[in-house]
């Protein structure tokens, strides 16, 4: 009976977060469409980015406080709860990463919809007093709602959120109202009028050539994924040792993407999701666009600018995989959906969830061949991570998997 009720309890609260998840995710997917339109439209925008990225500065330094710390501060709070998620982190990086794209800087999403739903969880927590011990389950849930609404993928957003905190250990514990948060946060979006795009579904034959053109496609896509890890910190480590005002950083980073757009196109600005769609249309990509649209996003989250790295890591993994798939053979299309969802799971160490989401965006046919790629990338990516505070319960070496 106990365990009946507790149960219950938690279907009431993970409804809770994923309703509250549902409701930012939308606000913020209608005015990022909006904002992405204008800054499209508006070409002298992009020249005022380091405005932006002063305005940006000044409010990371004035207001954020312990919310300036992001994702980083909710895994730390799964892992060892002890305070409140700032109330203020919703507001701020809903409209930090407004900002960020209307003035054209290269950022993703998914860190948006994470905050803001790990901020309003936990002050819906803090009015229903929850212990410790509930906080972490319910900023687990929260991430599953996050994920699940921002991107349409309910079922990814459950395993993203038990396997992100922790490499190699699931939070079985936080099953419950992860797939409670995430079904509801999806259909809320989706009842208040957003729909995401739908993408071709993937039917890639497998043969003895087939697996090892996308095993090779993997490894390229894990040590992009680890070049983008490793850029994007040492752009950061060189800001604060190089330039100590936190404020200043991003409108160095905003000059710099101003710089990089007049030599290269606009073409990797804010998400660039037309670069996405050309490599899952089947168009033939430049080597050089995976590179560009990494070094654009480095600069722009390295230097302090607001959004996430997923939608950016969609593209790079995308075009990089188009660009493998064609030297391979591979159906280019085919190559593109893998290599999108392998470096993120590579950059974010979540195989399993990326997995998922595959089978989610692109059909049950191509599951086998995105397993192999998102393992395949997982391995060859080492242990950098774009989540500081993730954990690991495993460690990878040359023999394999180990113990820690």
């Amino acid at each position: 009976m106990r365990s009946f009720v507790r149960t219950c309890r938690w279907i009431i609260l993970g409804g809770i977060s994923g309703l509250l998840a549902g409701i930012a995710s939308f606000v913020f997917l209608e005015g990022l469409d909006r904002a992405t339109s204008v800054q499209t439209d508006t070409s002298w925008m992009l020249y005022l980015l380091p405005v932006a990225g002063l305005a940006i500065g000044l409010s990371n330094h004035h207001l954020a406080g312990r919310s300036s710390a992001g994702n980083a501060l909710l895994l730390e709070e799964i892992h060892s709860p002890t305070q409140w998620v700032p109330r203020r982190m919703a507001p701020l990086v809903l409209l930090g990463t407004w900002w960020t794209h209307l003035f054209g800087g290269s950022a993703g999403r998914e860190g948006t919809a994470l905050q803001m739903s790990g901020s309003l969880s936990d002050a819906a927590g803090r009015l229903l007093r929850l212990n410790h011990s509930d906080r972490s389950l319910m900023l687990t849930a929260a991430l599953a709602g996050g994920f699940g609404s921002v991107f349409g993928v309910p079922f990814a957003g459950v395993i993203f959120a038990v396997e992100v905190p922790t490499v190699g250990r699931l939070r079985y514990q936080a099953l419950v109202p992860a797939v409670i948060a995430s079904f509801v946060g999806d259909a809320v979006v989706t009842r208040l009028g957003h729909h995401h795009s739908a993408r071709l579904a993937v039917d890639l034959s497998l043969s003895a050539s087939t697996i090892g053109a996308l095993i090779v496609v993997g490894l390229a896509c894990g040590i992009a994924a680890r070049l983008f890890v490793s850029v994007t910190s040492a752009i950061r480590s060189l800001g604060r040792r190089y330039v100590p005002s936190a404020v200043v950083r991003p409108v160095i980073g905003g000059a710099a993407v101003v710089g990089l757009a007049a030599l290269f196109g606009r073409d990797y600005l804010g998400l660039s999701l037309p670069l996405l769609d050309s490599a899952l249309a089947g168009t033939s990509i430049a080597l050089s666009v995976f590179a560009l649209k990494l070094l654009f996003t480095a600069i722009t989250i390295g230097t302090g600018f607001l959004g996430g790295e997923v939608t950016p890591l969609f593209v790079i993994g995308a075009t990089l995989g188009a660009s493998a798939g064609e030297l391979l053979g591979l159906p280019i299309g085919a190559a593109a959906a893998i290599g999108m969802v392998a470096t993120f799971g590579a950059a974010a160490n979540t195989p399993i969830a990326c997995t998922v989401m595959g089978l989610e965006l692109f059909g049950a046919a191509a599951v086998t061949p995105i397993a192999i790629g998102c393992i395949t990338a997982w391995i060859a990516s080492g242990t950098g991570t774009i989540y500081e505070t993730q954990r690991h319960a495993l460690r990878r070496s040359s023999a394999g998997l180990q113990d820690t």
